[in-house]
């Protein structure tokens, strides 16, 4: 085999999850479609929660922020996936291959962050509700946001550099529908053993550290849900939590298939399935989610939706 430096003038060859047979004609129609879903959805989510004073709070701030993330998410990923099919385009440059993986990456590890500091403010509602204003109040929630763009960045950069640093065979194939962090590495030249032991290492740690934050608030909500004796407490505790950890359980639960494994147990077909799940119909499930349990959520909409009749 030929070997050669990577530079800025190669260009990868992007193989996609689809062919032009009937099938998958069907199926990328079907993507295609949810990604409308989401990115409508999504949007919505976020023009409501904007122009509704009443959802002017710190949980619905964070669900805005967590909007804003899955939109960009699926904006990183399916357009180019559907120019890619429908042009028979399949080449980048390696620029615009480290553009989309610095998004990509970026975007999942603030969705990280965020998850958790909704967890943390559910935690504070339901077991502190006197002392809200003071524990998760708008300065302290404006931080906390701003603090998990940064991280989720700080994430997007560290591998970004790694992947640019490497060098690339003379066979530029990828196996995927993005331009995927574990599906660069086969075709690098050099030894890539400790980048992935570093990058599996740092998934895992973060994943553990968040999602233990995660159950740790879960567990103190559940105590103080159970010694509630208004019905009513009960029914607005379990709508508000339940929506959220629906999406704790989708997000996580791809994550951890996907990046708490080693790489040497990967396999492409696996890893598009599992991508193109919490890539594509994670975003489109979450204001879905939102929507059917939380009546804050379904008022505002109806409210904006009879604004709109109105105009």
């Amino acid at each position: 085999m030929v070997w050669r430096n990577q530079n800025f003038s190669s260009d990868f060859i992007l193989l996609g999850i689809f062919d032009h047979s009937f099938t998958h004609t069907f199926l990328f129609s079907l993507v295609l479609g949810i990604f409308m879903v989401a990115f409508m959805g999504n949007t919505t989510m976020i023009l409501l929660i904007y122009f509704d004073t009443q959802l002017h709070t710190p949980m619905y701030f964070l669900l805005s922020q967590l909007s804003l993330v899955d939109l960009m998410l699926i904006c990183t990923t399916a357009p180019r996936m559907a120019f890619n099919y429908l042009s028979g385009r399949k080449s980048i440059s390696l620029a615009g291959c480290g553009a989309q993986i610095f998004f990509y990456v970026s975007l999942l590890g603030a969705e990280c962050f965020l998850l958790a500091v909704m967890a943390y403010d559910r935690y504070v509602a339901i077991c502190h509700p006197l002392r809200y204003t003071i524990l998760m109040n708008q300065k302290l929630c404006v931080l906390m946001t701003v603090a998990s763009w940064i991280l989720g960045s700080l994430d997007g950069i560290i591998v970004l550099v790694e992947v640019l640093s490497l060098s690339y065979c003379s066979s530029l194939e990828i196996h995927h529908f993005f331009y995927d962090v574990a599906a660069l590495f086969p075709l690098s030249c050099t030894d890539t053993s400790a980048f992935e032991r570093l990058l599996f290492i740092c998934c895992v740690v973060m994943l553990i550290l968040l999602v233990s934050v995660i159950i740790i608030s879960y567990s103190h909500v559940l105590r103080a849900v159970i010694r509630m004796s208004s019905t009513e407490s009960h029914r607005k505790a379990f709508t508000t939590c339940s929506s959220h950890l629906s999406v704790v359980g989708l997000y996580y639960g791809a994550a951890m298939f996907m990046y708490m494994r080693p790489a040497s147990n990967h396999t492409p077909d696996q890893d598009k399935i599992v991508s193109a799940f919490y890539t594509i119909l994670t975003p489109m499930l979450t204001p879905l989610i939102y929507r059917l349990c939380n009546k804050e959520v379904s008022r505002g909409l109806q409210k904006l939706l009879r604004k709109a009749k109105l105009m």
